[in-house]
């Protein structure tokens, strides 16, 4: 991860000014942030927080880009009440903090989103995508959980879970040609790995020239070169939904 001297870049728009289209919920024992589209559907997407929480602006705008879609979206707090990570906190302590924060360890949580969903909302196509920290869990969900159709693994932090890829979804993963977290070579060796033993579709995609956490990045940060693919991105995102939702 990276140092006090170079923040991480997922705190680009920490201070975005967006209120959110939806409303806060308590979902069994946790809290989530979920928004819905004004004509009823049946297909729902879980949006999984990066190292910021389930509060970021930037993330709610997501899913609220994804109600406007034609999708059920829903944000839920996968820290358990747990503060998030803040842009002033030191690096130093970085392990120590994630360590009562695994992205491997949130099935109870993802259960109970999964049966407030079908049974509150209606929902019975469900799929889910992550940034992160968020899209390191989203690869961990889609090596296990059978309830969810699909996934979008956002800049997810690949050594987590650098050993598994028999993948029991369609998964579509989006890198940063720059992501000073994630270096090429590892993509690279996801790529192979999947290649040698993923059974369902799968595509790995990277955007050129951009950095970790370029497509929820706020608009006043997009650079006129960037903002092309991070358009593309969101885009992408969107039609790899579309196609198995």
């Amino acid at each position: 991860m990276a140092n006090e001297l170079r923040p991480c870049p997922c705190d680009i728009g920490d201070r975005f000014d967006y209120g959110g289209l939806g409303q806060e919920v308590q979902v069994e024992h946790i809290k989530a942030y979920i928004c819905k589209p004004p004509a009823g559907t049946d297909k729902a997407v879980i949006v999984i927080h990066d190292i910021f929480g389930w509060q970021l602006p930037n993330t709610r705008y997501i899913a609220d880009m994804l109600t406007t879609n034609g999708y059920i979206a829903i944000c839920p707090d996968f820290f358990v009440g747990q503060e998030a990570w803040k842009p002033s906190n030191d690096w130093a302590s970085f392990d120590e903090w994630l360590k009562t924060r695994d992205a491997g360890q949130i099935d109870k949580e993802v259960d109970a989103v999964l049966k407030y969903l079908k049974d509150q909302c209606g929902a019975k196509k469900i799929g889910v995508i992550g940034f992160c920290w968020g899209g390191a869990a989203v690869q961990h969900l889609m090596l296990k959980n059978p309830h969810l159709k699909t996934g979008v693994s956002l800049y997810g932090v690949i050594r987590r879970f650098a050993d598994k890829h028999s993948l029991l979804h369609p998964t579509f993963f989006i890198f940063g040609e720059k992501d000073d977290i994630i270096p090429l070579e590892q993509v690279t060796l996801l790529e192979q790995k999947l290649k040698q033993n993923c059974k369902v579709d799968y595509e790995v995609k990277i955007y050129p020239g951009q950095t970790h956490g370029f497509v929820h990045r706020k608009r006043e940060d997009i650079n006129p070169q960037d903002k092309p693919y991070i358009e593309e991105g969101r885009k992408d995102m969107i039609n790899w939904l579309n196609k198995y939702l």
